[in-house]
């Protein structure tokens, strides 16, 4: 931050299986009405939380040297907070409750204390990292140095790098598989894939097992694993070859004693599988949460491109809207939202019916996009406005654009944290 669309209907694929605003008020002016709204309009249209419970978002502020908190209980700003210079990629702990934050101008990762709010420990890590990837388990943290053409192995417990593995050059973006077995790290001007089987080595984390090339511009990853009920039977990753119209698709070794390791032992081995025709310069990929398809945004053909990881086939390329960034699938794997960076919108993907069914107002330069822990609310974090465009997901109208939040300085990435404090 990409074969060819189908010749059918715009906007259509084959079946498979009225936005309302606010008045047009100022960011600050909404901020202060907000109380009474949600008082005088109805709290209880409204999940109820009990009181323990404490939900936030982070968005990392490039100009600015900061992370915005929100507050997405309240839907109010919580706090700002001073990290390192150029904050660029942020990533939750699935197992404690911790955000990080990569600082690209200072060459470190800051660790925030999500039941504080609070700078926890800075990591130093090496030379212009953009982005963290954390392991399942919450032991691990890796970060791609695009400048150093390495990736960097953190210890979350001892927060400190333990671990430096070489890379191709200009590494960007790191992903673990879902079985904590393999990383596999996307080298954007090298335009290949590493992959790395991961040990409990103190000297050697990381171990290179593989590298293929040909994925001009390679930059973002996902992984989706070959089976839920057997995680360590192998898995696939999908990236996208951003400086042409292309994903790979490389299959993850499957270990040994899996049922499908003892079945085929090729599979016991990592293969390029096959290079795809989407839309031009997929900049982001999506994965169902289910696995079944993943669907890559195309910055350049302003379209998103379906693709099944079964058969691994395009099964169609879409328009979507101006300037497409970045995506997200709803849990129940129905709907696909997309940021229109070029039309300062998000847009509603039905997968079911194949076709866009909302559209709603953002801030200016939508980027990042996340889901709150419910999915009652959308958040689209703005990097041209300052702001975050909170959408209602359940109201008699469809989805809605609610409030906007004040974020900072040219909004790079968004994640949302939820956890129950101790009492």
């Amino acid at each position: 931050m990409a074969g060819r669309a189908m010749a059918q209907e715009p906007g259509m694929k084959p079946a498979r299986h009225a936005v309302a605003h606010l008045n047009s008020a100022s960011p600050r002016a909404l901020a202060l009405l907000l109380p009474l709204i949600l008082l005088g309009c109805g709290r209880d249209r409204f999940p109820s939380y009990p009181a323990n419970y404490h939900e936030f978002a982070y968005v990392s502020n490039g100009t600015s040297n900061t992370v915005t908190v929100l507050d997405l209980v309240y839907l109010r700003q919580d706090r700002v907070i001073q990290v390192g210079r150029q904050p660029s990629g942020l990533a939750v702990n699935p197992v404690r409750d911790e955000v990080y934050a990569v600082n690209t101008g200072s060459d470190s990762v800051s660790v925030i204390d999500a039941t504080t709010n609070r700078v926890a420990a800075t990591i130093g890590v090496q030379r212009t990292p953009y982005f963290v990837a954390i392991a399942p388990d919450g032991k691990r943290g890796y970060v791609a140095n695009s400048a150093s053409n390495t990736v960097s192995v953190l210890d979350l417990d001892k927060r400190r790098q333990i671990g430096v593995a070489a890379t191709g050059e200009g590494p960007g973006m790191a992903k673990v598989s879902p079985d904590n077995r393999t990383l596999v790290v996307s080298n954007r001007i090298a335009g290949s894939l590493s992959i790395y089987s991961i040990t409990d080595s103190k000297e050697h984390p990381l171990q290179l097992r593989e590298a293929y090339s040909g994925c001009a511009g390679a930059t973002d990853i996902t992984v989706v694993a070959n089976s839920a009920s057997e995680p360590t039977s192998g898995a696939k990753a999908f990236v996208a070859c951003s400086s042409t119209h292309k994903v790979m698709v490389v299959w993850l070794a499957a270990s040994p004693d899996s049922w499908r390791g003892k079945q085929d032992a090729s599979l016991q081995h990592d293969q390029l599988l096959t290079f795809l025709d989407v839309g031009e310069t997929p900049v982001h990929l999506s994965a169902q949460p289910n696995g079944n398809e993943v669907f890559s945004i195309n910055f350049g053909s302003d379209s998103i491109s379906e693709i099944s990881t079964w058969t691994n086939e395009v099964l169609g390329t879409y328009p979507i809207g101006t300037k497409p960034t970045n995506g997200v699938i709803s849990e129940d794997n129905s709907s696909l939202w997309v940021t229109n960076f070029g039309a300062d919108s998000a847009a509603m993907y039905s997968i079911d019916d194949g076709r866009v069914v909302a559209s709603v107002h953002t801030g200016v330069h939508p980027d990042t996009i996340a889901f709150s822990a419910d999915e009652h609310l959308l958040l689209a974090a703005d990097s041209g406005s300052a702001d975050v465009a909170v959408i209602r997901m359940q109201s008699k109208d469809g989805p809605t654009l609610f409030t906007m939040l004040p974020s900072g300085g040219h909004a790079n990435d968004i994640v949302v944290k939820s956890f129950h404090a101790k009492l």
